[in-house]
């Protein structure tokens, strides 16, 4: 009898799946085909299919949010005002329908309504549900009553972190940054250990001057409050990196290791990031600290190779190179090594030396020698003994022996294939054929070397490639590129007068070429370079004023206003040329350092 009924239950159980399952796909195809009609904008059709579909429980949750869209779009509000209050009291446990509800308000045009009603639902709302319902609002882009929400929250909570990365993340995409900052603020004054999210909310969100002023100013303040705060110290650091202020951004490091004891790293660090990007002073003022500081520290002989290296940088991109000073570094070079010694941790010193002694100093054979023992040092590191190499290569150039040249770069490229260094010495060599004329060779090196992964040697090979292609492809005769590229290698031996004359003799052989710009534009480095800057200026202003829109106009342009500000000491000039270049060239390299020294001279930063 069991075996009887329970064969008999099986039976009436498959027959009623086997009646259930056409049901579901018929259920299934008028859903496609309500959103089908939905899609084509006939609202009615797919009103009616979801009003039937509606009162299956197993549907609800794929059927309500179109059917309320179908009736929205029909403005058939009463209808979607019923709906959506039939469900929330069908589903009281879900709050978050009861945003929909001043959905329907603010499609019917009753935007008092919806706020009245949606500030009582905030005000009313239990802590549970607080998550949910500012989740709905996020999803509708009612972004206000979000954050309404998620204050609330917190106010409920009694803790005034909740929802902080919530309320981050909606200012963030808000772009709201008068209220980012004091919340990445007010979190990272609660857990130091936040510091590098803080760092990446804001770096994604800042993107004004504005904005970076204001969480300088409210950094700073929080700083003289709460100076025992390092984290709000390190991010003062990271705002002044960020504004390639890097003198600033070395002077609150300094101050953050004085209080903290921690043996100079940060402020090696900003020395090093100052240098890369060329704020010599602020480099040299950071080596000298650490010299100064820690004469028994890790960081000690590096700093004080590091201080002279910046000093040079400085003195050779102050124009005219001041020959008096260049002996001091050498001098300054040679204590060194009289006081830490000539072994493999003051190679670096050596090849320095070598530098000035050839290309300023013109004493190519002191330079030789000392490269060679360089070269020669036991246990150097092979990196300098490569860069060292270069030098030599470069040196025999300067003496008109590029075959020495070709060979160490050659030598220098087959012992550090697909490094920087390797990559350096192609470009070495890519640049000796160039300047020999023969540029079918210097493209085949050029065109590897435009994927190189240091940005910078692609760049210049992009720069190289470029100068050759837009100079000879259109022109049968390649006569002009090769006295340009002469020009070039005088240039580089410091034969200044004799490359200015050549660059005289281009402009009146080659009237109209399509050199002329970089013509001008040699010229003027070459009287920057003497401390002429009237005829620099004067070279600088044909580019710009050159009725075709050239590759260089902004390059010149932008010189012309730092000539302006560092050379002539003529601010206003200097101030005028900066905004015009930010007018015409926003898309330019150097617009966010025309932006800062703009600035500058208009008084918004002070150093």
């Amino acid at each position: 009898m069991l075996v009887k009924s329970y064969y008999t239950y099986t039976i009436l159980l498959t027959l009623l799946l086997l009646c259930a399952a056409p049901v579901a796909r018929a259920q299934t195809q008028d859903l496609a085909l309500a959103r089908e009609y939905f899609s084509k904008g006939d609202y009615s059709k797919a009103e009616a299919i979801y009003g039937k579909l509606i009162a299956d429980s197993r549907l609800f949750s794929e059927v309500y949010p179109d059917y309320l869209r179908t009736l929205l779009a029909q403005r058939n509000y009463k209808e979607a005002e019923k709906l959506v209050k039939k469900t929330m009291k069908r589903y009281p446990d879900i709050p978050a329908y009861a945003v929909d509800l001043g959905r329907v308000y603010l499609a019917a045009g009753d935007k008092d309504g919806a706020d009245k009603y949606y500030n009582k639902l905030i005000g009313q709302l239990k802590p549970e549900a607080v998550i949910s319902v500012a989740s709905a609002f996020m999803e509708n882009e009612l972004f206000d009553y979000a954050e309404k929400t998620y204050l609330q929250g917190r106010q409920l909570s009694k803790d005034p972190q909740e929802n902080t990365h919530s309320l981050i993340a909606l200012y963030m995409f808000q772009h709201k940054s008068e209220r980012l900052i004091p919340e990445v603020l007010n979190l990272l004054a609660q857990d130091e250990q936040e510091l590098g999210y803080v760092q990446n909310m804001l770096q994604n969100a800042l993107t004004e001057d504005k904005d970076f002023d204001a969480l300088e100013k409210e950094l700073l303040l929080r700083v003289q409050q709460n100076p025992d705060q390092l984290a709000m110290s390190e991010l003062l650091v990271w705002l002044y990196i960020q504004r390639r202020d890097f003198y600033s951004a070395m002077l609150q490091a300094r101050a953050i290791d004085k209080r903290t004891h921690s043996g100079g790293v940060r402020v090696m660090e900003l020395g090093a990031i100052s240098a890369r990007n060329n704020d010599y002073q602020g480099a040299i003022e950071a080596f000298e600290y650490i010299v100064k500081e820690y004469p028994d520290g890790p960081y000690y002989l590096i700093a004080r190779q590091r201080l002279i290296n910046a000093r040079e940088e400085q003195v050779q991109h102050a124009f005219p190179v001041d020959l008096q000073k260049v002996r001091s570094l050498v001098a300054d070079y040679e204590k060194l090594l009289a006081d830490v010694g000539r072994n493999d941790q003051t190679v670096e010193a050596l090849q320095h030396m070598a530098g000035l002694y050839a290309f300023y100093l013109d004493d190519k054979d002191k330079a030789i020698a000392l490269l060679q023992e360089a070269i020669n040092m036991p246990r150097a590191n092979p990196a300098v003994v490569a860069d060292s190499k270069l030098t030599l290569g470069d040196i025999y150039l300067l003496k008109g022996e590029p075959w020495e040249s070709t060979l160490l770069y050659a030598q220098v490229e087959k012992a550090n294939k697909d490094t920087p260094i390797g990559y350096e010495a192609k470009l070495r060599n890519a640049r000796l054929s160039y300047y020999k004329g023969d540029f079918e060779l210097a493209q085949a090196h050029l065109d590897i070397l435009k994927l190189a992964t240091s940005r910078e040697i692609a760049n210049d090979a992009m720069d190289l490639s470029l100068l050759i292609t837009d100079n000879t492809g259109l022109d049968t005769s390649t006569a002009a590129m090769q006295d340009y590229a002469a020009i070039d290698l005088l240039i580089f031996q410091n034969k200044l007068p004799e490359a200015l004359t050549a660059l005289d003799k281009m402009l009146q052989q080659y009237p109209g070429h399509s050199l002329t710009d970089e013509i001008y534009f040699q010229k003027a480095k070459i009287y920057e370079r003497e401390g002429n800057f009237e005829q620099a200026i004067a070279n600088l202003q044909k580019i710009v004023s050159l009725p075709q829109s050239d590759i260089l106009s902004d390059d010149a342009l932008y010189k012309m206003a730092y000539i302006y500000e560092n050379n002539l000491k003529d601010p206003e000039k200097a101030k005028e040329l900066y905004n015009q270049f930010l007018i015409k060239y926003q898309g330019s390299v150097y617009a966010a350092e025309a932006r800062k020294r703009f600035r500058k001279l208009r008084g918004d930063v002070v150093n």
